[in-house]
């Protein structure tokens, strides 16, 4: 069966590695590397089950079980109601 971008409709794709952005509530995980099928018209990314599932784990370990993350970031947080 051949890919259809569900977004655009291209048939074309390429294997990529991307930044992946986890989250749950107010808890983030970024994760980079993450291998995807891509999109070549529009970048839209599609990711097998079993990559999503890892990340979830992860995320899970570090916010549940409170495995130390490899590094962690700061990421400023604004309202657009107050932006001038």
């Amino acid at each position: 069966m051949e890919k259809t971008c569900s977004f655009c409709g291209n048939k074309s794709f390429k294997s990529a590695s991307v930044q992946y952005v986890y989250r749950q509530d107010n808890q983030f995980l970024v994760v980079n590397n993450v291998p995807c099928e891509q999109c070549d018209h529009c970048g839209e990314q599609y990711f097998e089950a079993g990559v999503l599932k890892k990340i979830e784990a992860e995320f899970k370990g570090i916010y549940q079980a409170g495995k130390p993350a490899r590094k962690q970031i700061t990421v400023p947080l604004e309202e657009f109601a107050e932006i001038g």
